[in-house]
């Protein structure tokens, strides 16, 4: 394989090899400390951090406002305060050695707030942030104001050229990278367009060779194009490096950093990680963002998609084929369905879904009573973990509603990724990996359950394996 160049990233020769970051306490200090000291880029999740006492014990995440709009306030206190104490920890583990990154979530609750809040805590411990799941206009300028370079995570030419003609051309100097992540086999929120087929996977040779010619239209030409999404050798992307089509290049690896040992996922998590096979991870549009994301195939998502699949569309009146009448609730309030969707509807409540729940889109939805206590409790419980949630119908805004119904077909984020990140269940909680999570199960190097340290992890991909 072609011997890899070091890069300058964030003001540093380093090499060319990016930790993903990922979502809730799934890439931390630890992680990100490791990966800087082995010389590469380490990145933790500035996405409701972990904080930690002077002891290095957890500390507990407790709500105690009355309202969504209270609770959201605690949880931008609690999530500063988490990515404080994860810059610490990677700062002082890094050795002085690489760089440390800090990613957010820009459709996360008070994204500005949270960026704005830990970069004033931790200044000097942090030397840049990536940003996706959006469109960060604000992130340079933010940045900008601490002298911290940025990395918009896009999936396509066409997203950065809005970036860079609305923001990023004022605060040019400060583009650290662009961030490509591939949409269909990147782990987590995808950024999918609608003209694009979730079937039918792009190459991203010539989507990131558009990417590079439009940095050179914006005098950007040796900025680096951060590659991520179905990166697992590089011997595989061998045609990539020295490309001069390309340009600077480096290599951003999301998947295979969670089976290390630094990695704060569970062992439970870890070994599941070991079993899967390929199609255990993929698309789906069951998150509250309205993005598409990639996760494991568990019951977790078999539950969603059955709820979904019960699911007959309703009128408030009768209107054509909806002519036939169906009580619905406690109160027996009658709504409209076809008489085929009356029987597939009776059908249902006697196999014992017996809660009928209504959703934005004039359907019905039939779930166990416990399905509805647990969808009803959490939509009670929500926090404004995001800016708009189609599952709690909270929004950042002065109303702290999206003006539409609660959608009962998704699920509280927040909860999910916390239960996950902080104990063994991968069955009953949501699971976000790339798409060639599979190969941990083919791949040699993993033989008899390995699970290597962050050095030896990037040791080997220097081989090109």
């Amino acid at each position: 394989m072609k011997a890899l160049q070091p890069l300058i990233l964030s003001g540093q020769e380093v090499l060319p090899l990016v930790e993903g970051g990922k979502g809730i306490s799934v890439s931390n200090g630890e992680s990100s400390g490791a990966w800087a000291a082995s010389g590469g880029v380490g990145t933790f999740s500035g996405v409701n951090a972990d904080a930690r006492d002077d002891d290095g014990n957890l500390i507990p995440v407790v709500y105690h406002g009355k309202t969504r709009r209270e609770r959201h306030e605690e949880l931008l206190a609690f999530s500063i305060q988490g990515g404080i104490s994860q810059a610490r920890i990677a700062h002082d583990s890094r050795g002085g050695t690489g760089r440390i990154h800090m990613n957010i979530l820009w459709e996360m609750g008070g994204a500005e707030a949270v960026l704005k809040g830990v970069l004033e805590g931790a200044k000097g411990l942090i030397h840049g942030v990536t940003c996706g799941a959006g469109m960060p206009y604000r992130m340079a300028q933010i940045c900008a104001q601490y002298g911290v370079y940025y990395y918009p995570i896009v999936s396509s030419a066409r997203a950065f050229r809005a970036l860079w003609k609305r923001a990023y051309h004022k605060f040019a100097e400060l583009l650290g990278g662009v961030v490509y992540e591939d949409p269909w086999l990147a782990g987590g929120h995808n950024g999918l367009s609608n003209v694009e087929d979730p079937d039918k996977p792009q190459d991203p040779l010539p989507r990131v060779r558009d990417l590079r010619e439009l940095l050179r239209e914006c005098g950007m030409s040796e900025t680096p194009v951060i590659m991520a999404g179905g990166v697992w050798r590089l011997d595989e992307w061998e045609d990539w490096i020295g490309n001069p089509e390309l340009g600077p290049i480096a290599f951003q690896f999301g998947t295979r950093p969670l089976l290390t040992r630094e990695s704060p996922i569970s062992d439970e998590w870890k070994q599941k990680l070991l079993t899967l096979k390929e199609g255990d991870v993929f698309l789906n549009r069951f998150s509250p963002t309205g993005f598409y994301s990639s996760a494991v195939s568990n019951a977790f998502l078999r539950e969603l998609k059955e709820r979904s699949d019960r699911q007959v569309a309703y009128s408030m009146e009768p209107v054509g084929e909806h002519d036939t009448a169906f009580a619905v609730g406690a109160r027996g309030r009658m709504v409209y369905l076809t008489a085929h969707d009356r029987e597939h509807a009776e059908r249902l409540v006697r196999e014992g879904f017996t809660q009928v729940l209504r959703t934005p889109d004039s359907t019905l939805i039939f779930v166990t009573p416990q399905i509805a206590n647990r969808i009803r409790k959490d939509q009670i419980e929500c926090m404004g973990c995001l800016s708009a949630c189609n599952f709690s119908n909270w929004a950042q805004n002065e109303a702290g509603s999206t003006g539409r119904k609660a959608d009962p077909r998704s699920y509280c984020i927040q909860k999910t990724l916390q239960a996950i990140s902080h104990g063994g269940d991968v069955e009953n909680q949501l699971m976000f990996a790339g798409h060639n999570a599979f190969r941990f199960r083919t791949d040699p190097y993993y033989a008899n359950g390995f699970i290597p340290t962050v050095r030896e992890l990037v040791n080997r991909l220097l081989t090109g394996a």
